[in-house]
């Protein structure tokens, strides 16, 4: 069971779970894939904000990678509430 916080939206956990699966992504590849369904703009501005709490990783050139606190909250493991952003 995961734990969502009250700053999260519905496609959060969309984009942790294609990262988590595909890979580091752009939010235009991510925007195209069957998985996501949100607009490019909507997944750029929660990436941003998921890098913000330590759940994704900006590696440069608009790509995104999942990180391990961000397995650890798909696992369930891991409490978003209990997140500060950086």
């Amino acid at each position: 069971m995961r734990f969502d916080a009250d700053w999260m939206s519905r496609a959060d956990d969309r984009i942790l779970e294609h990262l988590s699966e595909a890979g580091p992504d752009t939010p235009k590849e991510m925007a195209d894939s069957d998985r996501v369904r949100f607009s490019r703009q909507h997944i750029n501005a929660r990436c941003k904000t998921l890098v913000e709490y330590g759940l994704l990783v900006h590696l440069g050139n608009g790509v995104y990678d999942i990180t391990r606190t961000g397995e650890q909250y798909l696992a369930g493991d891991l409490d978003a509430r209990d997140l500060d952003p950086e």
